[in-house]
């Protein structure tokens, strides 16, 4: 597999060869896949309710036997008590432990990635060896306390303080923190705070023993709206002791700390958003066939069938998105590792390398889950209303997820803002392409008709031509405000848009035709069709985003001049039919009573 940088998809051909998928596991993958799904439909599953009624103990229960079945330490080498799968082995585990409900979803994920990485990725050996070991076995869980009410997405403005001590052995910690994950069952404590007038915060580990408290205070759980049964509490500390030995990288490191932790919570969470799509879909669609009205099952309805589709499509992109990138940044790893790097500099490097795409897989599988559910509700009519039914819970569970690990707003602006800072670093050539759009824009089109004879080859086509539109809108967007484009943020929004729509549908054509290459095109036949589906809606989107960004920064000539640039670059030869596509699909999934892919 040819390896490539973090953003350079949208200044390269990627082939399929390219790409890992799914269907690619490995022996020892798909016996951790079977694992995980007995675990979840043995423990939690038939439980739902439970998780429903604010049952922490059941939480905490079910995580330290995931502990047991090693699930809490899948990418963390064994010196330090965990399996040393690789990070595709890590997404694989997330994706389906997390399918049945959002509160252990979010206890895994907060315990696993921002729990656990900090301390794997910045700490010192005598702290990996100390802390990883009881972390990766489920001895004691982890909380990460980042969040103040005055610094949510502004992290690195908190309040907490840190004042080395007389005896100089100890920092004393005293400050506020709020939303944190896992807080009522946690011993281990990321703790972020500001050493005298630093311009940057700085880490800590700290123990906490309920019954030497040390200074440290618990609020009530959290009445949330979903994931009722993950626990949220705040957490004060008030002359709170910690040795000078806990301090986690060095002085001042905290908000670096944070920021990369938060990629590879980024990504992890995108996973968790997938085995429960899936889940839905199947429950959508065992409803849809046994539920029967005007004398039929309304999933021969084309109403729904039009939901089944898109449903299906949309957890199809990011099935392969998911993938396509967490084996990049394991490529990455393990490149590094042969190069002689330790576990901690190649992880670090490599979930760096990746951030525009761990942001671009949050902000997409956040929206999917979101959707799916929405629509697995209106499936079910007033029964999805009904808490007897889990679509309910699977609504409110998936709203969070557009809010933690910075919000969809957030990240959106980071996509774009690290692709522009990765190019002013001279580490991807943006300029050249972007000038070479902007120039075919003066010229005359070619009306030649192109050889679209191969498998795909036409939407293929069309996914440079949604690249070459991106270009074309950054290129100007730069060119117009230079260093005050973040003032800008609207049309940072549409052009991110449109690049995380090139992304993931470029990512499901790629798996599509791998499929049909492994197999047969007859055989991958739903799959091209979701991924010619997921296209449409890409090449829609960009058309709608795209004027908009055109229609902000240009006028007169310019502006004709690029919308007409637009409309060729979102232009079909061959239109494809979005209705027939639906129904090939749904047709298909209504048949086998389940999300089958």
């Amino acid at each position: 597999m040819a390896t490539i940088k973090g953003g350079e998809f949208l200044i390269k051909e990627i082939k399929s060869e390219d790409i890992f998928i799914s269907e690619e596991f490995s022996e020892e993958q798909k016996m951790m896949k079977d694992a995980v799904i007995e675990f979840i439909d043995r423990e939690v599953w038939p439980h739902k309710e439970r998780f429903e009624k604010k049952d922490y103990a059941l939480t905490e229960e079910v995580m330290r036997k995931a502990g047991e079945m090693g699930f809490l330490g899948v990418s963390i080498p064994e010196v330090y008590g965990g399996i040393g799968m690789g990070f595709v082995s890590t997404m694989l585990v997330t994706d389906y432990i997390s399918s049945a409900t959002g509160s252990l979803g979010t206890a895994f994920g907060a315990h696993t990635g921002i729990g656990t990485m900090p301390i794997f990725l910045y700490g010192t050996e005598e702290q990996k060896q100390k802390y990883l070991p009881l972390l990766t076995s489920g001895e004691k869980f982890g909380a990460y306390c980042l969040t103040e009410p005055g610094a949510g997405s502004d992290a690195n403005s908190g309040k907490t303080t840190a004042e080395l001590t007389a005896d100089g052995k100890h920092y004393k910690i005293n400050g506020q923190k709020m939303w944190i994950s896992n807080a009522g069952f946690a011993e281990i404590f990321i703790v972020f705070g500001r050493i005298e007038k630093d311009k940057n915060i700085t880490a800590f580990i700290l123990d906490f023993d309920k019954n030497n408290p040390n200074g440290v205070t618990l609020g009530e759980e959290e009445n949330k709206l979903g994931i009722t049964s993950s626990s949220t509490r705040q957490v004060f500390f008030n002359d709170t002791l910690v040795p000078v030995e806990n301090m986690l990288a060095g002085r001042g490191e905290g908000f670096k700390i944070a920021l990369n932790s938060l990629n590879v919570g980024r990504i992890k969470l995108g996973a968790a958003c997938l085995d429960a799509s899936r889940r839905i879909i199947t429950e959508s669609v065992n409803y849809g066939n046994e539920r029967i009205q005007f004398k039929t099952a309304i999933s021969n309805f084309g109403a729904i069938q039009k939901k089944y589709a898109e449903m299906s499509a949309k957890t199809f992109a990011l099935d392969a998105g998911c993938y396509r990138s967490a084996k990049d940044i394991q490529n990455m790893i393990d490149e590094l590792l042969a190069e002689g790097k330790s576990h901690q500099e190649a992880e670090l490097t490599a979930f760096s390398e990746y951030a525009i795409e761990c942001a671009i897989i949050k902000v997409f599988g956040s929206e999917v889950s979101q959707f799916v559910s929405d629509e697995g509700i209106q499936i079910f009519g007033g029964m999805g209303f009904s808490k007897d039914t889990p679509m309910e819970s699977a609504w409110r569970d998936a709203r969070i997820t557009r809010i933690y690990e910075g919000t969809n707003e957030i990240n959106r602006l980071l996509t774009v803002g690290m692709l522009l800072k990765k190019a002013m670093k001279g580490e991807i050539d943006l300029i050249t392409p972007a000038t070479e759009v902007g120039n075919s824009l003066m010229g005359i089109p070619s009306f030649d008709t192109p050889d679209f004879s191969e498998l795909l080859s036409e939407e293929k086509a069309m996914i440079t031509k949604l690249k070459n539109a991106f270009l074309m809108i950054a290129g100007k967007a730069v060119q117009t405000y230079g260093m005050n484009l973040d003032n800008h943020q609207q049309l940072i929004l549409a052009a991110a848009e449109i690049m995380i729509e090139i992304y993931m549908a470029e990512s499901a054509l790629l798996k599509a035709e791998k499929i049909a290459k492994l197999t047969s095109e007859k055989e991958g036949e739903i799959q091209i069709a979701m991924a010619k589906l997921n296209l449409y809606n890409a090449v829609e989107k960009t058309t709608s985003f795209g004027k908009e960004a055109v229609l902000y920064f240009s006028e007169g000539d310019e502006q004709r001049m690029m919308l007409m640039g637009l409309k060729r670059f979102t232009k079909y030869v061959n239109n494809p039919n979005p209705i027939a596509l639906r129904k090939i699909i749904a047709s298909k999934v209504i048949a086998e009573n389940k999300y089958c892919f």
